[in-house]
């Protein structure tokens, strides 16, 4: 059994992904982020860096103690390994995979993050920082609809690269963005989300939603962190 400490954000949707598409048993232990429930003690001793998703192994390879890991792309690297599933084990192929798992854990998400927070969440509407984030966005999305254009998926078979760029991908419209421009990440797009596992991954979310929280508390517990958020 995994268990999977997660919230519906666009990295807790990769591992629900995983999971479901490698049929692998596990259970959710819901980390409400809005309301702060990821600085309690136990949660910070499987994730030291304050954020969601973290697994608990309590069935690793090998066997032995349980094995935890924080951080959605090592979660991703750690399961395809663990299963042998939705990464090639050919030299080649395997670093097509984790090249572009990298561009996503690097570009893509803290880019589109940035871009959600500018765009959306900042009390203080700076068109300079709107603007310098849409269009970092728009610019990797030419570059993952470049990629896409002789191939099904990104590395070519289905795989934890597409698994990690696909959430970043579903808020298009909040990041400014029209699928319509992008014509190979379109068909990727709703290929992706057709996929039965897929479906069932959004579906487990439902059940997190629209949690009455105060907007303001969870405002500044998400955005109002510092070194002394950690030292103390």
């Amino acid at each position: 059994m995994i268990k999977l400490y997660y919230w519906t954000t666009p990295n807790g949707h990769k591992i629900t992904m995983f999971l479901e598409e490698a049929e692998l048993p596990y259970k959710i232990v819901p980390i409400n982020i809005g309301a702060g429930e990821q600085f309690q003690p136990d949660f910070l001793k499987i994730s030291p860096n304050n954020r969601i998703p973290a697994i608990v192994d309590h069935e690793p390879a090998g066997g032995g103690a349980p094995v935890s890991v924080f951080e959605s792309g090592a979660i991703l690297l750690y399961l395809a390994e663990k299963t042998g599933k939705l990464i090639p084990a050919e030299l080649r192929k395997r670093v097509e995979v984790l090249q572009w798992l990298f561009w996503q854990m690097g570009g893509l998400g803290p880019m589109a993050g940035q871009n959600h927070h500018f765009s959306t969440y900042a009390p203080e509407k700076i068109e300079y920082a709107i603007n310098r984030y849409v269009n970092e966005t728009g610019r990797l999305y030419a570059v993952l609809n470049k990629q896409l254009t002789d191939r099904e998926f990104i590395a070519g078979d289905y795989s934890i690269a597409d698994i990690a760029a696909y959430p970043w991908i579903v808020p298009y419209e909040r990041q400014g963005q029209k699928l319509e421009d992008f014509p190979n990440i379109q068909r990727w797009f709703e290929a992706i989300k057709a996929r039965p596992a897929t479906i069932r991954a959004y579906e487990k979310a439902e059940a997190f939603k629209n949690q009455a929280l105060d907007v303001e508390k969870s405002r500044n517990l998400l955005f109002n962190q510092s070194a002394n958020t950690v030292t103390h």
